[in-house]
């Protein structure tokens, strides 16, 4: 049974850790865009303190694996590498667009949601979810990464909601693109927190990956030319 599971997240401006001990949770987040490589291990060792547990004694490890910056996935990346193989942990790689959808649940109820990251480059990282009667979000439309007049609609019928900071940045074209919509979060960001139930039917299926396997998702193999007309 999987009852112990460390997540953490450094792939956009928010750096967060999540601990899940059965039922219970513990939690830690800040956004600081240049600060990760100093706050995520300290994050995790508090929260493996405050639980009273090990490293050794957890089932699993879950991450972040992007969409997100660059920089911030390799910091992420290489972190539960790291981790995983000091105690040889199978790892859990999370989209961060469901963990945006994840967190809208979570937050407001959202069972339906448009997730969507600033890509920069005049571009988001978008994807579409519903939630599942398993209570985990699953995609209605695949991620990708495009400019936001370019999203294909996938808002049918009511409650839908627009979550990611993808909102606040392009919000007025997102939504001539998809719709009448029940509400916008344009602040919210991936967090740990929102992995672990996720990464809970990964592991407990037996389907983690080793620390090699463990790799970030980009979307974008352009990571610093503009894109073309």
């Amino acid at each position: 049974m999987v009852q112990r599971i460390l997540a953490l997240d450094t792939a956009t401006e928010a750096c967060s850790a999540a601990l899940a001990v059965g039922d219970a949770v513990l939690a830690d987040s800040v956004i600081s865009p240049r600060g990760h490589t100093a706050r995520v291990l300290p994050m995790v060792k508090a929260l493996l303190a405050e639980a009273g547990i090990s490293l050794a004694a957890l089932d699993g490890l879950a991450w972040g694996c992007g969409p997100g910056s660059f920089t911030g996935l390799r910091i992420g990346t290489s972190v539960v590498q790291g981790l995983a193989l000091s105690h040889d942990l199978p790892v859990a790689p999370v989209s961060n667009l469901e963990m945006l959808a994840q967190g809208g649940w979570r937050a407001v109820g959202a069972a339906r949601v448009v997730a969507a990251l600033d890509a920069r480059m005049g571009e988001v990282y978008w994807a579409g979810y519903e939630i599942g009667e398993d209570g985990l979000m699953h995609p209605v439309a695949r991620a990708r990464v495009c400019a936001p007049e370019a999203t294909p609609c996938v808002v049918r019928g009511e409650g839908w909601w627009g979550v990611g900071r993808g909102w606040g940045a392009y919000g007025d074209a997102l939504a001539r693109q998809q719709g009448e919509l029940a509400g916008t979060l344009p602040e919210a960001v991936p967090l740990a927190r929102d992995a672990l139930a996720r990464a809970r039917q990964v592991l407990r299926d037996g389907e983690g990956v080793s620390a090699e396997q463990a790799q970030p998702v980009y979307l974008r193999n352009r990571v610093a030319e503009k894109p073309r007309a």
